[in-house]
């Protein structure tokens, strides 16, 4: 006689199956019985006012604000333009690096600092001298042009 095909690890695997649908079987019932129904009402939310949901309506009494179209920003505001100094500024160099041929200027009068560049030095300079200069628009911001030693 032949021996039965029944393994006891597929006999396991079948009661593990058998015990998910029912357990499935069981969800779906509970689910049914606890829903309060299918209705519109009861499937609505609401966003407030601060964009979070709700399921109240909004109140009615309630004044809403009023903004503008013209109001809203998208973006970076653009920059105003800064106020440009006719005539030579004075300042003092506080970086320089000759091998690369920038450096940065600090002006006497705000303490900002402005890029200057070898090709718009008119005298030669080192870290810490005393120097006139006009500013010009570059790429990225103010450089200083035309750049003398005191």
């Amino acid at each position: 006689m032949a021996k039965s095909q029944q393994s006891f690890n597929k006999k396991e695997k079948e009661k593990k199956r058998l015990k998910k649908r029912e357990d499935k079987k069981k969800k779906a019932e509970e689910r049914r019985e606890n829903s309060l129904g299918g209705s519109l009402d009861n499937m609505m939310a609401y966003v407030d006012e601060f964009g979070n949901i709700t399921d109240t309506p909004p109140d009615p009494t309630i004044k809403k604000k009023v903004i503008k179209a013209s109001d809203i920003e998208i973006g970076i505001p653009k920059k105003e333009a800064e106020e440009v100094f006719d005539g030579d500024l004075t300042g003092k160099v506080d970086f320089f690096d000759t091998s690369k041929g920038f450096g940065f200027i600090l002006d006497s009068r705000n303490q900002a600092k402005y890029f200057v560049h070898v090709s718009q030095l008119i005298d030669e300079i080192a870290e810490g001298d005393k120097v006139t200069f006009e500013l010009e628009q570059g790429l990225k911001g103010m450089n200083a042009v035309k750049v003398k030693k005191i």
